[in-house]
């Protein structure tokens, strides 16, 4: 296109961007209005994707960062002929694709955005998948606004860009000066971000945003640039071209007063057509995501009953062996892979390991985009450090990603290294996540088949693992369908059941022992799967023996005594039910001591059965 064209495409977008908030009585107009002349000269001179395919392999990947700008996403939609004005008109209604902020409910639209910050390091994950793994030309490109440039996140993922040398990544930030309540930090000192971005490495161009023939040769300036990624730092205005909006505070978020007029004002409704370059002829078709069976893995670890060993010693051997029956699976860690034990992964499959460093935040960043890429990516750190990260997991949910999470280090069962290393919030953080999978392994071949069976699973996934050597419950060949649990004590005569999960499983046993020889005989049922949770084993336990007592090293808020409580929460019969959980603030001590203080043990859980059962009988 001319440069003529150019700019007329790019009104065009904005006249759609001020079309579309109005009818819908809301959107943010002026943002996209800012970054408008950005679209143009990207889809018509520079994308390289078949919107026919939108799995082609080869597509450069488009992450809008600053989500709320989605008319003018959907307006370059339009530009493209993938989305016609009648679609484009249904923005923000009931049953539309084209949401408030975009969504993977379009084809062309890899991860959800909106929650800023975000978009650069998923990008990062694709760029990565592009450059180690497909070994495919596909471009990466960001835009960005420049209020979220204030996010840690988004440096997190301009350091790990640099360091991995990522010169697939385009980094486009819309610096037009105006936040939601007023003016950004730097405003319009492009030199600002120039410097800070200098320093970590990357290849930076500072042009007028509003300029297509400098956008342009912008572009193709980061196509050529190896080595490094490269950032386009657009100087533009809010709301450009409507006299009455352009540059003003106080119209964030708002549709423009007078809408037709300002559409008359840009040149009016337009219908231009773009022919979105394809990608390169001869690529090889799309791969496949495999589909890994639950325990379809054949050389998974195998233990003996009665060997202590931790729960993440067994994930680390688990993830080698998935990763070698399944080459689209990969490993994340945040720099404790010889604590979470995903160097074992590391060792075996050096070329499908990405060290993350302590940047918890951009290693699940990275997976979401290694997964919209169609790898199956586990991602790994301690328990306590993924609540940092809690964001991008719930993001990651609206992306629908199908993500596996583990958390090792568990509980006040770690010992001596105190509160801040404990992960006592990560069943509460992950259960509230919609459509995850909660998994909470008691013994090593418990673990290793469930770490089989998340690979095969859809949405968020979590594994809950713990750190010290634990005995070893059930035989190699023993089959643990997600969903559900297993009854480890059952007599006739029951007159309670423990629930127990993890770590407490082995205390829960423990306690039955001494119940036993006390004449209390009780029902030992370990709650593997919390999410979702087998309800008919526990409304026939209910129902059976009369009592519950649910025992978890986590905070009592969220986790396991929840998860039982809510399978009685929709009426009918609910047994008498007593929680055990951690309530006061560990300290340092040693496992036994901190599960005795949490009141958690054997000791524990046998004086509160009792305790239940006399006053049943009272």
């Amino acid at each position: 296109m001319r440069p003529d064209e150019l700019t007329a495409l790019a009104q065009q977008l904005r006249a759609d961007a001020v079309r579309v908030s109005d009818r819908a009585g809301s959107g943010h107009p002026t943002s996209s209005m800012s970054a408008a002349d950005i679209a143009a000269v990207l889809l018509a001179h520079h994308l390289r994707y078949d919107f026919d395919r939108p799995d082609h392999p080869a597509n450069d990947r488009l992450v809008l960062s600053k989500g709320h700008a989605s008319p003018l996403l959907y307006a370059l939609y339009r530009a493209a002929g993938a989305v016609g004005e009648d679609e484009l008109l249904t923005y923000r209604t009931l049953g539309s694709r084209l949401e408030g902020h975009p969504t993977p409910r379009l084809p062309w639209v890899d991860v959800a955005t909106g929650s800023l910050g975000q978009g650069l390091p998923v990008a990062v994950g694709m760029a990565l998948a592009g450059q180690r793994l497909d070994r495919l030309p596909y471009r990466v490109y960001v835009v960005s606004g420049d209020s979220e440039m204030a996010e840690g996140s988004v440096w997190e993922a301009v350091e790990h860009a640099a360091y991995e040398h990522l010169d697939n990544l385009t980094l486009v930030v819309d610096v037009n000066r105006l936040g939601q309540r007023g003016p950004t930090r730097h405003g319009h000192d492009l030199d600002a971000y120039a410097r800070r971005l200098h320093a970590f490495g990357w290849h930076v161009v500072e042009v007028d945003g509003h300029d297509v023939e400098a956008l342009d040769t912008a572009f193709a300036e980061a196509r050529s640039t190896t080595g490094r990624p490269t950032a386009i730092l657009a100087r533009t205005r809010k709301g450009r071209g409507a006299e009455a909006a352009e540059d003003r505070e106080g119209l964030h978020g708002k549709p423009l007063k007078d809408a037709e007029a300002v559409v008359a004002e840009l040149g009016g409704v337009r219908h231009a057509r773009v022919a979105v370059q394809a990608p390169p002829d001869g690529e090889p078709p799309a791969p496949a995501p495999e589909s890994v069976p639950p325990g379809s893995v054949a050389g998974l670890p195998r233990y003996e009953v009665g060997d202590t060993v931790a729960t993440r010693t067994a994930y680390g051997r688990a993830l080698e062996a998935v990763g070698s029956a399944h080459g689209r699976v990969v490993a994340l860690d945040a720099e404790v892979g010889d604590s979470t034990r995903t160097g074992f992964f590391a060792e075996a499959h050096p070329d499908r390991f990405f060290e993350c460093y302590i940047a918890e935040q951009q290693m699940v960043a990275a997976a979401v985009g290694l997964a919209a890429r169609g790898y199956v990516p586990y991602a790994s750190t301690f328990a306590a450090f993924l609540t940092r990260a809690h964001d991008f997991v719930r993001m990651a949910a609206v992306s629908r990603a199908g993500v596996n999470l583990v958390g090792s280090h568990a509980g006040v069962a770690i010992g001596p290294d105190g509160p801040s290393q404990m992960g006592l919030e990560d069943l509460a953080m992950l259960r509230a996540v919609h459509g995850s999978t909660v998994l909470y392994p008691c013994d090593a071949n418990q673990t290793a088949r469930l770490v089989a069976a998340m690979a095969g699973l859809g949405g968020i996934r979590y594994l809950r693992t713990t750190r010290g050597d634990l005995p070893v419950l059930y035989g190699a060949d023993e089959e643990f369908p997600v969903g559900g649990s297993k009854v480890l004590r059952r007599h006739d005569d029951d007159r309670a059941t423990v629930v127990a999960a993890g770590a407490t499983v082995h205390e829960a046993l423990k306690a039955a022992d001494l119940l036993e020889r006390e004449g209390v005989p009780v029902r030992v049922v370990d709650l593997y799967s919390v999410k979702p949770v087998d309800a008919d084993t526990l409304r026939e336990a209910a129902a059976q023996t009369g009592c519950l007592l649910t025992v978890e090293d986590h905070h009592p808020e969220g986790g396991i005594g929840d998860a039982v409580a809510e399978v009685f929460a929709d009426g009918g019969p609910a047994p008498r039910t007593v929680r055990l959980a951690v309530r006061s603030m560990p300290g340092s001590a040693t496992p036994e001591e901190q599960l005795h203080e949490a009141g958690i043990d054997a000791d524990a859980i046998a004086a509160a059965v009792k305790l239940m059962v006399e006053r049943v009988i009272s």
